[in-house]
């Protein structure tokens, strides 16, 4: 497999510390083995850093990864992902975003880059097509994104695409990530604290250069297939992911007040047709995309007045039901601070609902946090999204994440993670697929690495009870290692094997490469890269009793909505799950599976 199909073989690695650029070429073995994205930059973390080194230290390495889907005729290929070890968890990062970045850098001739050291000044990394600069940064430092990207864009290619951070990734928020294509963010885990600690402040790329494939006529034949089958309600098309939340909100898995509910009553307030009504400017896709889910919004209302990319789900899920606030241009207005600062909007949102719910308790007192801060307060909510983008005043302890919030104030059991990472808008005692999935993914709760909601609530491809645990661990490990090879292949998860089948995702993977992938061993693929980020895990200091859930969430029942009286039932479901990764008793993968899979 040296006539390269889907890769261009070749890597980036920049020393920022003796500003040293080499290129290296890809081992064709180790490439079809991980695939790209997420699996293969795994690998290299893996390989070249200690799993216990300080997240925010020279030592630590910082990856960006295309897949071989990448920049091609595959639907949905627009994805990049960033990996290294996190600084809100400690556990192996892995935040994936779309946009046209990651196909750019594949036009400009690479499938992956890595930083190593730290810059003794702020610079900014310049690629076009192979020519690779390290340039001065320090006049951009301080600035939000969208103003990063127009200064770079304005020294480098009108047409150049740029991955940047903000002020939050300066300032080494915990929470901090990484923007292109303004608004398009690589968002989990403070990957963008570990790009600022390196001094790194944005990577710029153009390429004119083409993805050659394996066997492009058999590709477009599947693009066409695929497009026919995709089977997102029409909503996702009109109103975006924010279409989600009234479905959310009426089977009652919707995290309202810190998680003390699933129903908000404010949720007509804040859907996505109130969004589309109130605020919808245009759509927005990423490459190669068919949905479109992305939208551009305007706000008029005094004080949040601003235009910008979102909100998405998540974002009205964290800032709006979870703060118990229904003020949309609040939170509109407040997603937008996330993005020109670059803060994960998950992370955000519910680090603020914990300081309000700890405030209602007496536990955080109005001197503490500078305001009175109750469920409700949108002008608060705004004015600490900006606190903690710049580490001012009681956001310096926001910008650490709940877990080390509620930690010192001595009540950890108001902190919704799991790993120290906040756990996304679909509350477990409803959804209980997502309790195995929140518990189990490998860095800390998320929605992302096994998709198990879309199964439970909207039934695509097909109807799972929510409230039912039987079946849903060998579910749920089918679908994390299917996503694990949909992430490394650089596809989107809403055009990925769980939304139009596996064997067509297989297929356009076997098409694009032509490098042997064959039904049997695409799952174990996909388990070779789940395993291996484990491994680290394990390596970091993880055992399997982090593998759990909040208190509340184990033990109170939810009080109203059709899951009234259930609490997340992991007990049921970690045991079989554990048993059927082929790991021991306490969640570690044996000799015989590391073997088996190659990793050992």
């Amino acid at each position: 497999m040296t006539d390269w199909r889907g890769w261009k073989g070749k890597i980036l690695r920049i020393n920022v510390t003796n500003n040293i650029v080499s290129t290296e070429e890809l081992e064709p073995k180790r490439a079809r083995d991980y695939v790209g994205g997420q699996g293969l930059a795994s690998k290299y973390l893996f390989d070249e850093i200690d799993p216990q080194v300080d997240p925010l230290s020279p030592d630590n390495k910082l990856i960006f990864a295309t897949g071989p889907a990448t920049g091609t005729a595959a639907l949905g290929g627009s994805r990049y992902m960033v990996v290294t070890k996190s600084p809100l968890t400690g556990a192996i990062a892995s935040s994936n975003s779309g946009g046209f970045w990651g196909p750019e850098l594949k036009f400009a001739g690479y499938d992956m880059i890595i930083f190593e050291g730290k810059a003794k000044e702020p610079v900014y990394l310049w690629i076009k097509d192979g020519e690779v600069e390290i340039r001065p940064a320090a006049h951009i430092w301080g600035r939000k994104t969208s103003e990063t990207q127009d200064v770079i864009c304005s020294e480098t290619h009108k047409k150049a695409k740029v991955a940047c951070i903000g002020p939050a990734g300066e300032n080494l928020v915990k929470t901090a990530c990484i923007i292109n294509d303004e608004g398009r963010a690589a968002g989990r885990s403070g990957v963008g604290a570990v790009m600022g600690a390196k001094n790194i402040k944005a990577v710029a790329v153009m390429g004119t250069g083409k993805v050659p494939v394996a066997d492009e006529k058999t590709l477009k034949e599947i693009t066409a297939s695929a497009f026919k089958k995709i089977p997102q309600p029409m909503a996702l098309r009109t109103g975006g992911t924010s279409s989600y939340l009234m479905p959310s909100n009426l089977i009652g898995s919707l995290p309202t007040r810190n998680f003390q509910t699933g129903v908000f009553e404010g949720a007509e307030k804040i859907d996505g047709e109130t969004v589309m009504e109130t605020s919808f400017v245009r759509r927005s896709a990423c490459y190669r995309c068919p949905i479109g889910c992305g939208r551009i919004t305007k706000v008029t209302t005094p004080p949040f007045e601003g235009e910008g990319a979102g909100p998405e789900f998540e974002g009205l899920y964290s800032l709006g039901a979870c703060c118990g606030i229904d003020n949309l241009p609040a939170i509109i207005k407040a997603f937008y601070i996330c993005n020109e600062l670059g803060i994960d909007v998950i992370t955000t949102g519910v680090t603020i609902a914990c300081a309000m719910e700890m405030f209602e308790r007496g536990f955080l007192s109005e001197k503490d946090i500078g305001m009175k801060l109750n469920f409700g307060n949108a002008e608060g909510m705004v004015e600490l999204v900006e606190k903690i983008g710049h580490r001012d005043g009681f956001g310096k302890e926001l910008a650490e994440g709940s877990y080390r919030l509620a930690e010192k104030h001595g009540h950890p059991e108001f902190s919704m993670t799991v790993k120290k990472q906040e756990i996304p808008g679909y509350d477990p005692r409803v959804c209980q697929g997502m309790a195995i999935e929140y518990a189990t993914s490998n860095r800390g709760a998320c929605h992302m690495r096994g998709d198990i909601a879309t199964q439970e609530l909207w039934g695509i491809p097909v109807k799972l009870d929510p409230l039912e645990t039987k079946g849903k661990a060998q579910y749920l490990i089918s679908l994390q290692n299917e996503m694990a090879v949909s992430d490394s292949m650089g596809i989107c998860q809403f055009l990925s094997g769980y939304k139009i089948g596996e064997e067509m995702v297989l297929a356009e993977l076997e098409a694009i490469s032509g490098a042997g992938y064959s039904k049997e061993n695409f799952q174990r693929t996909g388990e070779k890269i789940w395993n291996l980020e484990r491994l680290f895990n394990l390596k970091a200091g993880f055992t399997g009793e982090d593998d759990t859930l909040p208190r509340r969430l184990l033990e109170e029942p939810m009080p109203e909505g059709p899951g009234k009286g259930y609490v997340a039932k992991l007990g049921e479901m970690l045991p079989e799950y554990y048993q059927l990764r082929g790991w021991d008793s306490s969640g570690n993968p044996t000799e015989d599976k590391l073997r088996e899979l190659g990793i050992v």
